[in-house]
């Protein structure tokens, strides 16, 4: 039985709910769940003071309303699923380790911080720091798949290690930044500073971008390891162009400034 939380009321500050997760409502019934603890600010309140909860026991999670103040959710999650009608605030997904994350809305900074597995998927709008590193730590997410089907904030895959993110719409500033792995796929393209400081990794973009003058023009050519991202992004309704009769990519190296052995892809039409 799937788990149905409804807002009554948005918070008046942020509320902390770490405890909207499917690690931690799969055993519980429904009046442990609404006993659950969540942090209104300073203030340590039930659950059902802000949400009411119909069913019990479930690995499948589903939640409405404007959680725009609502932080945490899906924190830490290894397994079941998440399904937000609505906006969702900051921290979603933060050190995901499995599962789904739908979200039928825009959502905040830092979707995905830190993750190690698992899959989002933000049919809105996203702030800041997605798949990113928290401050002061050395590397952003280290495995799992981020689409974002609209616009993006400031340093999207900011020192991510591996996995990838796509992203529908443009993306801000420094998009890549310190990049030490994975994929970044920008459909729409980015503004400037892309791929700043990146150690390895790949940004694959299908727009021209402005890059800066530590990056390299190098050869242009169709590589092969698109043909898997493709088929593997088909089944979400991503389709990259890989064939040479449609045309290639020019490759670009950098951020020669670290030195770093990052490439940057720009899709070139025929």
């Amino acid at each position: 039985m799937t788990i149905i939380l409804t807002l009554k009321q948005p918070p008046a500050v942020p509320l902390e709910s770490e405890v909207l997760s499917p690690d931690a409502l799969c055993e519980l019934s429904n009046a442990e769940i609404r006993a659950l603890t969540v942090y209104h600010g300073k203030r340590q309140v039930p659950l059902d003071e802000f949400f009411d909860v119909d069913g019990e026991r479930s690995e499948d999670l589903v939640l409405h309303g404007d959680l725009n103040k609502v932080r945490w959710i899906g924190r830490a999650m290894s397994r079941g699923s998440i399904t937000v009608h609505g906006k969702v605030g900051m921290h979603l997904g933060a050190y995901m380790r499995g599962g789904r994350i739908e979200v039928h809305g825009d959502a905040s900074d830092w979707i995905g911080a830190e993750m190690k597995n698992g899959f989002i998927h933000v049919h809105g709008n996203v702030g800041g720091q997605i798949g990113a590193a928290y401050r002061g730590s050395l590397a952003g997410m280290k495995n799992g798949l981020i689409i974002v089907d609209g616009s993006a904030g400031l340093e999207v895959g900011m020192r991510m290690r591996r996995g990838t993110i796509v992203l529908g719409g443009i993306a801000r500033d420094f998009c890549g930044l310190q990049m030490k792995g994975g994929t970044i796929i920008l459909q729409d393209g980015a503004e400037i500073r892309t791929g700043a400081w990146m150690n390895r990794g790949t940004i694959i973009s299908m727009k021209p971008l402005q890059l800066m003058p530590t990056f390299a023009e190098s050869n242009e050519f169709n590589p092969t390891f698109l043909n898997v991202y493709s088929k593997q992004l088909q089944q979400h309704g991503i389709a990259l162009p890989f064939a040479a009769s449609e045309g290639s990519y020019q490759r670009y190296a950098g951020d020669l400034s670290v030195p770093g052995k990052g490439e940057i892809l720009v899709w070139q039409p025929a």
